[in-house]
Parts: structure tokens; C-alpha cells; sequence
């Protein structure tokens, strides 16, 4: 009985020695150092510097023929050869024989007129001689000249029509669409096809007003003559020909009028060539109906701040820095902005540092914590980059 108490005193002395050992240990060790968290918000910034630049108007719109023909028989008959050019996307020249119509008929019919004309041209003849010696009516004259007339006009009229037998256009071109197929029998107004020119192409572009503040179109007396001005450059691209297909074009006349409804002015850009048919080097084919992206290039440098969008704030302020770290909101005018940049002419002085970064309830006199490992930046763009305004 002893020994188990003696057992049990030795255990319970243990257990309290153990525990007495770690609260010293404890005690021993030094209190955990409380770690410090900035309030202070943690924002990029930049350094401003008005620069000189060209501002560019963005648009976009739908490439078209210049001209475009519904192709149309104007003599009736049977087709007897269709050329291998007349088929959707077949490129012709300017006088290329596309159709040709039976010109049997027709032939017989100007041989017939050459002999009737020359009928008529003795019986005149014969009529003014006549008349000289006294023996012929005036009316009897009259009736013969008239004749001579008639038969000249039907002369005139089967050259025509065995000339309408050959279908030719006016313009190098393209074929859109065949109608017709070979031994066909056509009459007058049978549609044939559509065709249109490749020597150009137009791009109606929709300008705002606050656009046409920057660009400077044709005005309509200096299309009085030849109806084509000489406006604005203008680079088209088309994100789904690849990021390396661009085309120069110009802006030659406006359409004149402002759009009731959307309250726009259509300016017509032309490209030359849209095929690269006529230059080897030329650029990629811009076919017609595709859409494309307008860079109309402004002819007047604008001396502007460019500051990222998002330094914006309401639209209308951005936010500075001075020395000590502490902020100012600072109201600002905007010649203009798009969806990567806006475009200060008034409010920042040169070599004010900008926060480029949003801030939650800034307000003046609150200190803000630099990112030191930004890039510390002078402007957002040199004088030699082309900025691009209002986005439609």
C-alpha cells in the first residue's frame, strides 16, 4: 500500500514539475513583434508634358462599287457564247465581249436597211433633178427627202441592234452574278447579271459633329466640276483580313447633308485599285462589302496632354501629387478621348505627377503610397504617334 501511494506522489510531483517548466519557458520567450499595415492607398502615377501631336478621327463602313450595273438585254435571241469571264468573280477589261447573241436576224436586217437606203438615196436623187427641170411638186420632193430620211434612221437602228448582240461594259470589272446560261433564248429586258467597276471604291463614313471639328471636308463648289474634292487621308483596316491589311484611301466629297435621324454628315472616302489589279506591288485585295475601320488623318497638330482614360475622374478631374505623397483633385478640359486615352489642353501644368490608378473616396489631402517599382514615364505617347478620337 506503500509503495502505490509513494508511486502516485512520485507521478503527481512530475505532472506539476512539467508544468512549472513551461509557464518559465514561456515566460522566457520574447512577445511577438506587432506587425504594421498601411491604410495609405498604393497607386501608380506618371509625370505629364504637353506634346504636339495629330489627331486622328475614328469611323468605319462598308466598301462599294463606285459603279454597279443591273445588265439587262436589249435585243431578244438566242445566247450562242458566254465568255469564260462572265462568271461570279471573273474579272473583265473595258470592251471585253461578255455575251453574245444571235446575230443572224439582225445582220439581215442592217443588209436589208443598206438597200433600202440606197433606194432611197436614187429616188431622191432622181427626184432633184427632176425638180431642177421644173417637172416635179414640191410636196413630191418633201415625200421623197422624207423617205431618204427613213431609211437612214433604220439603217442607224439595225447597226444598233446588231451591235446589242455583242454585250460589252464600259469599265474594267468584276462580274456579281450570271443570270443567263448558253443556248438560252432572251427577250428585251431579260436581266443578264450585275457587274461593277474595280477601278475604284467608296466608303461611306458617318461623322459626328464634334468630328467635323477636327477635319475639314470638300465643300460642293469645289465639286462643280469634276464632282471629286480632295479631302483628308484616310487608313482602312480589316480585322478579319489580318492585322497587316491596310489601304490608303481619301475622302473626295460629302454627301451634303445631315442625317435627321442619327444626326450624322456621310463623308465618302475612295481607294484606288480595291483589287490591286493594276499595281503587282499593291496591297492585299479589299473586297466589296467588307467592313472596315477608318483612320481619317487630321491636318492640324494639337498640342495636348495625353493621360490612360482611367486616370480620369468623373470625366472631368484627374488627380495629383505633390511632393509629400498627398493628393489634389484638379478639374481639367478634354479636347477630346477614346477608349485608351483622353486629351488634356487645359488644367495639368508640365511636370505634374498624376495618379494613373483608380482611387476609392479620394479626397484632397490624402496621402497615397508610391509604387516604387512603376516605370517612371514623361508622357504617354511621342509627338510622333497618331491618337485616334471618338470611337463609334
Amino acid at each position: 500500500m506503500d509503495i502505490k501511494r509513494h508511486r502516485f506522489t512520485l507521478m503527481f510531483v512530475i505532472i506539476i514539475a512539467s508544468l512549472l517548466i513551461s509557464f518559465l519557458l514561456g515566460k522566457l520567450k520574447s512577445p511577438p513583434e506587432k506587425m504594421t499595415i498601411s491604410t495609405e492607398p498604393l497607386v501608380s502615377t506618371m509625370v505629364v508634358a504637353y506634346d504636339n501631336i495629330n489627331i486622328s478621327i475614328e469611323s468605319q463602313g462598308t466598301v462599294r462599287p463606285l459603279d454597279a450595273t443591273k445588265i439587262s438585254a436589249e435585243v431578244s435571241g438566242t445566247i450562242i457564247n458566254i465568255s469564260p469571264k462572265f462568271i461570279p468573280g471573273g474579272v473583265f477589261s473595258k470592251d471585253d465581249v461578255l455575251i453574245i447573241i444571235d446575230p443572224d436576224n439582225y445582220f439581215a436586217a442592217q443588209e436589208k436597211s443598206k438597200a433600202l437606203l440606197e433606194q432611197r438615196q436614187n429616188e431622191f436623187d432622181n427626184a432633184i433633178n427632176i425638180r431642177e427641170k421644173g417637172y416635179l411638186s414640191e410636196s413630191e420632193y418633201l415625200s421623197a427627202a422624207t423617205a431618204l430620211a427613213s431609211a437612214k434612221s433604220e439603217l442607224v437602228k439595225a447597226d444598233k441592234n446588231l451591235n446589242r448582240t455583242k454585250v460589252k461594259l464600259p469599265y474594267d470589272g468584276m462580274v456579281l452574278s450570271k443570270d443567263i446560261g448558253l443556248g438560252q433564248y432572251i427577250t428585251v429586258g431579260t436581266p443578264l447579271g450585275m457587274t461593277f467597276a474595280t477601278e475604284y471604291a467608296e466608303v461611306r463614313l458617318p461623322l459626328s459633329d464634334r468630328d467635323l471639328s477636327f477635319i475639314q471636308l470638300p465643300t460642293a463648289k469645289k465639286l462643280l466640276n469634276s464632282g471629286v474634292g480632295s479631302g483628308p487621308k484616310v487608313i482602312f483596316t480589316a480585322e478579319q483580313l489580318g492585322p497587316l491589311a491596310k489601304w490608303e484611301g481619301q475622302i473626295v466629297r460629302s454627301e451634303g447633308v445631315v442625317d435627321e435621324k442619327t444626326r450624322v454628315t456621310y463623308a465618302v472616302a475612295r481607294i484606288d485599285d480595291p483589287y490591286a489589279l493594276q499595281d503587282a506591288n499593291s496591297s492585299l485585295p479589299l473586297p466589296m462589302g467588307t467592313f472596315v475601320s477608318a483612320d481619317i488623318k487630321t491636318r492640324t497638330d494639337y498640342t495636348v496632354i495625353p493621360i490612360p482614360t482611367e486616370a480620369l475622374k468623373n470625366n472631368r478631374q484627374v488627380i495629383v501629387v505633390n511632393s509629400e505623397n498627398r493628393i489634389q483633385l484638379k478639374d481639367v478640359k478634354i479636347l477630346n478621348a477614346d477608349a485608351k486615352y483622353a486629351y488634356l489642353i487645359d488644367g495639368l501644368d508640365e511636370g505634374e505627377r498624376i495618379v494613373i490608378t483608380p482611387i476609392e473616396n479620394a479626397m484632397n489631402g490624402m496621402v497615397v503610397r508610391i509604387n516604387v517599382n512603376e516605370n517612371k514615364l514623361t508622357t504617354v505617347l511621342t509627338k510622333d504617334d497618331d491618337l485616334s478620337v471618338n470611337e463609334k
